[in-house]
């Protein structure tokens, strides 16, 4: 009986051809009908690097002592706001990079900023430019590649070649968006390697921002790159006989492009390095003082160095105002020293962790709610500038995730992390005038921080946070906004940034929009916006805005549309493929129902192989019992420019 039944199934595998219908791996998909209510199979085709991971939180239980009302009394003109900020640009929030891969949605990611803060800052370095070699050329043109160096970093950082390309890829990107560059000049030993500040400039010319000399130096003796003694005033030495290399090098023409000290303050606080004398000698070589820091780590269970750091303990710390002024704390006097030698300071590598990231926390919408709230914290702080740190497939803060390696880019996308859309907000909040102001104006404890921001002197936006999680609506809150020495408007304009939980990664809105969830981003908001008008008691002096648990609003006193930031995306497509037949597409849920035939013969039809509808009816019973899944994934993948970390 079972060979007679093999040589059955044998003649109807012969007599059959297969079709398959679609590419995306099945545990992907909920399948080709829309009304199955079979449990979904385990996922075993989703890329489980730390990018893509799913680890899900439980959200802090929100206090029950906390007010849900209160009043933001705010002055009309920035004439009597004490401790306003400096001056702030809408490209506040920037990215360092480790040298990764840049495609189409890069450029479209970009370009979304770029609408609204005019242009977009790009540190490229990080731990991998102190080993990083200048070489002629690569082979197969590549710009970067990659050896093995160092095991001593905690990090595992391997050294990078590079060429003159990698500049010339920068300068092609900056010819589309508005991106300007750091580049970071080796500083592994004092035989200094100079090429990346001769190239840079020669190459980069005005969209060169900066120099680093020296990446968290104050980690140099720890991580093996100095032998003892090494501190600050060595360190300070380093310097001196960099700027002097620099002096008598005839190919580096702008002398004056270093950025330091860089400090992780960690061994090292910047208070031992200014006692040193550092900024009074080198101010004149200086284009910013600039520092890194992270709130915290996950190196223990990356690497086994220091202790471990759990997550769901971790969580409640992101989700207060508290963890801001803590971590701006250290820098206040900092802050103020450079703003007296007439430095931008900037927080040069920061995100939630070093190390790579937390689960559960890097890449939820309580991240983004902390680093919005950080980033206006540090602009509050006189801070100029603040770079996200992004790495590769392996960490959990991205704020943006190329789609997975391999064949899989044929039917996944561009990864959004969460904090990407910080990054979009900050921009707006601070817009392209360039003499936008804040104050933290919070006034109702830690969980529901406030900031009055200053357009060309006159009160021109209010961001109100409600970092509690509580989906019942039992700790939404309502911020009342009254104007001395003005009048409030007949309305108010209000964007929202939303999701359903601190904990999700997915399903995050701004003004009713979203770039998609995990692999479905090529670069641009889908859906309607949604500014919600709220009207306002002009004779009582005040407007009632509603926040949700969790949730960011940002109040408009002024029709956002009639700024520049409605202007429609510049997008791009794509210029390179590696795809170049059989690129027609058809829904797969289309194609597995229809063969081109009328739907009364579709019942006797056996396949959907050209010419063959009258296939066997009497076969049909016998293949309703056979199940056979095929998953093809063909990989083809739009690449535009190449880094390699």
């Amino acid at each position: 009986m079972l060979v007679c039944a093999l040589v059955t199934l044998c003649s109807l595998c012969s007599a059959r051809a297969v079709t398959v219908y679609g590419q995306i791996p099945f545990g992907q998909t909920s399948g080709l009908s829309g009304t199955s209510t079979a449990a979904a199979p385990i996922d075993t085709t989703t890329p489980k690097s730390s990018a893509y991971d799913n680890t899900f939180l439980t959200p802090p239980v929100p206090p029950q002592d906390q007010a849900l009302t209160f009043t933001l009394n705010l002055p009309a003109t920035n004439t009597t706001v004490p401790n306003l900020s400096i001056m702030q640009h809408g490209s506040f929030f920037g990215f360092s990079i480790e040298i990764s891969v840049l495609q189409v949605p890069f450029l479209n990611l970009m370009s979304l900023i770029q609408q609204r803060s005019g242009g977009v800052n790009i540190r490229v370095g990080g731990n991998t430019q102190d080993f990083a070699v200048y070489v002629d050329n690569i082979p197969d043109g590549h710009a970067t590649t990659k050896e093995k160096s160092d095991l001593k970093n905690p990090t595992l950082t391997p050294a990078v070649l590079y060429t003159k390309e990698l500049f010339y890829l920068a300068a092609n990107i900056s010819s589309l968006v508005n991106i300007k560059w750091y580049f970071g000049i080796p500083f592994n030993d004092t035989n200094w390697r100079l090429q990346v500040a001769e190239h840079s400039q020669a190459i980069l010319g005005d969209n060169l921002l900066g120099l680093q000399g020296g990446n968290e130096p104050d980690y140099y003796l720890g991580h093996g790159h100095r032998t003892e003694p090494y501190g600050p005033y060595e360190y300070f030495g380093e310097f001196a006989n960099l700027i002097t290399a620099i002096e008598n090098n005839p190919n580096i023409p702008n002398k004056r492009m270093l950025i330091g000290p860089s400090l992780a303050s960690g061994p090292w606080m910047p208070e031992q390095l200014w006692e040193t004398g550092y900024i009074d000698a080198y101010k004149d070589s200086l284009v910013a003082i600039t520092m890194e820091h992270y709130p915290s780590n996950n190196c223990f269970v990356q690497f086994g160095v220091g202790s471990l750091v759990d997550p769901q303990e971790a969580f409640p710390q992101f989700l207060t105002h508290q963890s801001a002024l803590s971590l701006v704390e250290p820098y206040r006097h900092t802050s103020n020293l450079a703003r007296e030698a007439g430095k931008p300071f900037i927080m040069f590598e920061t995100n939630t962790a070093t190390c790579g990231g937390l689960p559960g926390i890097s890449d939820s919408f309580g991240a983004a709610l902390w680093a919005l709230d950080y980033g206006l914290t540090m602009a509050a702080t006189n801070f100029s500038h603040a770079l996200l740190h992004v790495g590769g497939q392996s960490v959990y803060y991205n704020s943006c995730s190329k789609a997975p390696p391999t064949n899989q880019s044929s039917f996944n996308q561009w990864t959004v992390g969460a904090v990407y859309y910080s990054v979009l907000i900050v921009a707006e909040v601070f817009g392209k005038s360039n003499v936008s102001q804040i104050v933290d104006t919070s006034n109702n404890g830690l969980f529901t921080p406030s900031y009055a921001i200053y357009d060309n002197g006159a009160l021109s936006k209010v961001a109100l946070f409600n970092f509690m999680d509580d989906p019942s609506g039992g700790h939404d809150i309502t911020g009342i906004i009254t104007v001395d020495g003005g009048q409030v408007p007949a309305e108010v304009y209000v964007k929202y940034f939303s999701a359903s939980s601190v904990s999700v990664r997915t399903g995050l809105t701004w003004a009713g929009q979203t770039l998609g969830d995990r692999f479905k981003v090529d670069g641009r908001l889908k859906g309607d916006q949604n500014v919600v008008k709220i009207q306002c008691d002009q004779g009582a002096n005040f407007c009632r805005v509603p926040v949700k648990a969790p949730q960011f609003a940002l109040v408009f006193l002024s029709d956002p549309s009639a700024t520049e930031i409605e202007q429609p995306q510049v997008t791009f497509a794509t210029s390179a493929h590696t795809k170049t037949i059989n690129t027609v597409t058809v829904d797969p849920a289309v194609l597995a129902t229809s063969n081109g035939h009328s739907g009364k013969d579709r019942l006797k039809s056996g396949n959907t192989s050209p010419q063959q509808s009258n296939g066997s009816e009497g076969h049909r019973i016998l293949a309703s019992e056979l199940s056979v899944m095929l998953v093809i994934a063909v990989g083809t993948g739009a690449l535009v420019m190449t880094f390699t970390r």
